[in-house]
């Protein structure tokens, strides 16, 4: 699978798009305002809380930590 059908697949599950996520962590202090992964936060913090709040499995909450730190291919 794609990173883009993996993205469209969150897409689907949270309705939320990848922009949208972002802005969700810019809110909750996840990322910086610029939308950068702030330098302490860590991977598992995200994971936990993309689980928690729209219940993603592993794979596709570090699709979304891969979103926020730009490692898109």
């Amino acid at each position: 699978m794609s990173f883009q059908a993996c993205l469209d697949n969150i897409q689907k599950k949270t309705a939320k798009s990848p922009e949208q996520l972002t802005k969700l962590a810019i809110q909750k202090g996840l990322l910086d305002k610029g939308g950068k992964v702030k330098a302490d936060v860590k991977a598992r913090e995200i994971e936990l809380r993309l689980k928690e709040e729209f219940q993603l499995g592993h794979g596709h909450a570090m699709a979304i930590f891969a979103y926020f730190k730009e490692m898109r291919k």
